[in-house]
């Protein structure tokens, strides 16, 4: 954080106490403790901690994050403040401030103890002090903050951050972690990928022995949409971060290692070609998501548990529908098919070339000529246009198309498997 900023935060903090908390704690000490090379992050978490006589008000220490966001605006000239957005529920406030050339996403928060009456859900807030803040955080290692007011600079470490920082572990907090929040395995698997850090003992008995009990209420079969949150929209939030930021073959090893794809669906926790699927996903052009999930049980099911976006859902609806072409046709047996028969199989309405990629990836079918179609097929055209066929004196109208893909299958049939 910048001194400027620092101090501008300080000068308008009040009666309030001010930690900056996650990230930013964990790779400063990073740096300091292994001489790793100082990353730098793309937010800044602050907690705002009101003092006690007002916590029994949620509207009062709301109004501590907010009022302190809007006075430290305030303060600064309006071209600073490049964005700010207020959340009522959880009493945050998103900050992009423009000092000095560059970006800083600062996120502010009022400290808050969480929770889980019902197991996977979301949780039940209350809001009260830094301490309690940090009881509430995934792993150990997040759950420090640098007290920023009072006597100066300190180091907050209730739960043994630093010794598990320095052994390089990921500890939860409670026993029950897992079973609150199943999500931060998840996170934990971001973690494990991008800092290199391993599951405690400890931790990984707790996520073994909840995964084995699976107290959420919701199993795979029921209804997708009465899976808890964290089985459902939160699960594909962190997801999505982990395939898109994080080096992916990593953490989904760390989540299978840790029996954690279950959370997903069973048959992905024992599939063994998730690495191959992706990789080819990625060489293809496809989203990670879908490629992920093709191997479940039930992809779609899935799918809608997870919410997934619609481009993503119909693309597994049309993966779905080619994989039963191929075995309705028996392609396994088409490696004497001509090329014209295959462009028809796998040019039928309802299909795309995004399917045939999937299907690539998901090893559905013949590998060569789906391969020779990706590649080239898809791409050949009748050998005369339309504009010439009607300077010859054909009129245009049903016959045309007709006599263009005559052209185009007597053109495909030149080629080779």
């Amino acid at each position: 954080m910048s001194p400027d900023l620092l101090q501008q935060l300080l000068a308008v903090v009040a009666g309030e106490r001010l930690a900056l908390v996650g990230g930013a704690v964990r790779d400063l000490l990073l740096h300091r403790v292994h001489n790793e090379p100082w990353r730098g992050v793309p937010d800044l978490d602050l907690v705002v901690e009101a003092p006690p006589f007002s916590r029994q008000s949620k509207e009062n220490v709301i109004a501590g994050a907010h009022g302190l966001a809007r006075r430290l605006c305030q303060g600064m000239d309006p071209e600073t403040v490049t964005g700010y957005q207020e959340y009522s529920t959880y009493g945050t406030v998103e900050l992009e401030l423009a000092l000095k050339g560059d970006l800083i996403n600062l996120d502010l928060a009022s400290a808050r103890s969480e929770s889980y009456p019902v197991a996977g859900e979301n949780p039940v807030v209350c809001f009260g002090s830094i301490q309690e803040d940090l009881a509430r955080r995934d792993f150990t290692i997040n759950a420090m903050a640098m007290l920023l007011n009072g006597d100066g600079p300190r180091l907050l470490d209730p739960h043994g951050g630093q010794q598990d920082l320095a052994r390089r572990l990921l500890r939860f907090l409670h026993p029950e972690s897992v079973r609150d929040d199943p999500t931060r395995l998840l996170r934990g698997a971001r973690y494990a990928a991008r800092l290199g850090f391993r599951l405690a003992p400890t931790s990984q008995e707790q996520a073994q022995r909840i995964l084995s009990a699976w107290p959420w209420g919701w199993k795979s079969g029921d209804p997708p949409g009465q899976a808890p949150s964290a089985l459902g929209t939160r699960l594909r939030m962190e997801l999505e971060l982990l395939l898109e930021r994080e080096d992916w073959q990593a953490a989904l090893k760390a989540l299978q290692d840790w029996g954690a794809l279950t959370l997903l669906d069973p048959c992905l926790q024992v599939d063994r070609q998730w690495r191959r699927r992706l990789a080819w996903a990625r060489w293809l052009g496809l989203d990670l998501m879908p490629a992920l999930i093709a191997a479940a049980a039930d992809p779609l099911a899935l799918a809608e548990r997870l919410q997934l976006p619609h481009r993503q859902h119909r693309l597994l609806v049309q993966f779905l529908a080619l994989r039963q072409r191929l075995a309705a046709e028996g392609a396994d047996g088409g490696g004497s098919w001509p090329a014209s028969r295959w462009c028809a199989l796998l040019e039928a309405p309802g299909s795309s070339a995004e399917a045939v990629a999937l299907a690539l990836a998901a090893s559905i079918g013949p590998r060569r000529p789906l391969l020779r179609w990706w590649l080239r097929w898809r791409h050949l055209r009748a050998a005369m246009t339309a504009e010439r066929l009607i300077a010859m004196g054909l009129r245009p109208g049903p016959a045309l198309g007709e006599r263009l893909r005559q052209l185009r299958v007597e053109r495909l049939n030149q080629e080779r498997i």
